[in-house]
């Protein structure tokens, strides 16, 4: 048996985000990032919206880009002293993310992160509290998963939690907020959305639910992203549904190794964070590569490419024709080809073959890596990530 969860109601198409005036509750905390979304004016239409539903409303501001554990406990923290009954996160997939970890706090104080970090091991939610989700990115979809990646900078590691219990009860999908980003998160959001579809879609977790949504994504960023990034606002509202569906597949059918990958290489390293979503444009090819080495995978690759419209006489070529479309992709929207060129080089070259092993354990080890259709060892880790670091041919 299989299961397949989104958000009880979502609501799309510019002007979406007056629905907030029709939620029902006393007090609602809003959660919101760095300040852009307070900048454009749409914080500031949420409290009111959310006043016009009759309710008493407080902010959290602040929650900075890969959300920590302290943010969380922080904000917990004082949704427990303020005792809202809706919880309103607007921004991008940090805010988010941060406010469903802070939700199983609110609700269970006694809970330890080290418990939620179990995959489906939360507790059962909405005792106290319902949440409401409006991304301003097109990219993590975290507005219909049942996923949250929060980061403990003590240790380095950004954690992947996972359970249907998170899932947001209502989810705003409102592209006036995605005409906002600068040109480079639209980028960076955008492959993580291709990635999604594209990890959904070979999962060993796949099925006929989670198939046509992982699909029709692929082939909505594949016209729509690079002319998103180039400004164009059509295709910007389209890429900001077609990301929501990327999401209602990887939410189900869960991910693979490139997000593994990306999750504990993202914090490793003192020269700076490797973006989540730069970290699976590289990486992605280099995964898609291994991972046809299984034959499955490589029928679901070539499946891909020929719903896309690239040409190949047999399977093999056409796994290649995709690994050369998401380069190109990558190439047209600035996105560099190795973490060596990654910000004009600030991982370190001896800092990143010092740490590859842990780090290549640790990705090992991933929640993502179970839904992989490829198994992969430690000592296959380590070879895939120095591919991924020199931009060398995997060959494995």
């Amino acid at each position: 048996m299989a299961r397949f969860t989104l958000p009880r109601d979502l609501y799309h198409g510019k002007g979406a985000l007056e629905e907030l005036k029709n939620i029902k509750g006393k007090k609602a905390i809003v959660v919101v990032g760095g300040g852009s979304m307070k900048r454009f004016g749409f914080l500031d239409r949420v409290e009111a919206c959310l006043k016009e539903a009759g309710m008493e409303v407080k902010l959290f501001e602040g929650v900075e880009p890969d959300p920590s554990v302290d943010t969380v406990m922080k904000g917990a923290e004082i949704m427990r002293e303020f005792e809202p009954d809706w919880i309103v996160a607007i921004g991008g997939g940090s805010p988010i993310d941060a406010a469903k970890a802070m939700w199983a706090f609110y609700e269970y104080p006694e809970t330890s992160f080290e418990d939620l970090c179990i995959p489906f091991n939360f507790p059962t939610l909405r005792t106290k509290a319902r949440f409401c989700a409006i991304p301003s990115t097109s990219g993590t979809a975290t507005e219909v998963t049942a996923f949250s990646v929060i980061t403990d900078y003590k240790k380095g590691i950004k954690y992947p939690l996972a359970d249907f219990n998170i899932t947001p009860d209502i989810a705003i999908v409102d592209p006036d907020l995605a005409e906002t980003m600068p040109q480079k998160l639209t980028a960076h959001t955008g492959m993580d959305a291709m990635t999604h579809a594209v990890e959904a879609y070979v999962s060993t977790l796949h099925c006929d639910y989670t198939d046509p949504l992982a699909l029709h994504a692929i082939k909505m960023i594949h016209n729509d992203l690079i002319d998103s990034f180039n400004g164009d606002k059509e295709a910007r509202a389209r890429m900001h549904n077609a990301q929501c569906l990327a999401g209602m597949a990887f939410s189900n059918a869960l991910l693979g190794i490139v997000h593994s990958m990306a999750h504990k290489t993202g914090a490793a390293y003192s020269g700076g964070h490797i973006v989540h979503g730069c970290a699976n444009a590289m990486y992605l090819p280099k995964v898609i590569k291994f991972n046809s080495k299984a034959p499955e995978a490589a029928k679901r690759y070539a499946e891909i490419a020929r719903f896309i419209g690239l040409q190949g006489g047999d399977e093999n070529e056409l796994v290649d024709a995709l690994i050369t479309e998401i380069r190109y992709m990558n190439k047209k929207l600035d996105i560099p080809t190795c973490i060596k060129e990654y910000e004009g080089g600030i991982i370190d070259e001896a800092e990143f073959n010092e740490k590859l092993v842990s780090v290549a354990e640790l990705a090992v080890g991933d929640a993502c890596t179970g839904s992989n259709p490829r198994p992969i060892t430690p000592a296959e880790m380590e070879k895939l990530l120095t591919c991924c670091y020199y931009d060398k041919e995997v060959d494995f």
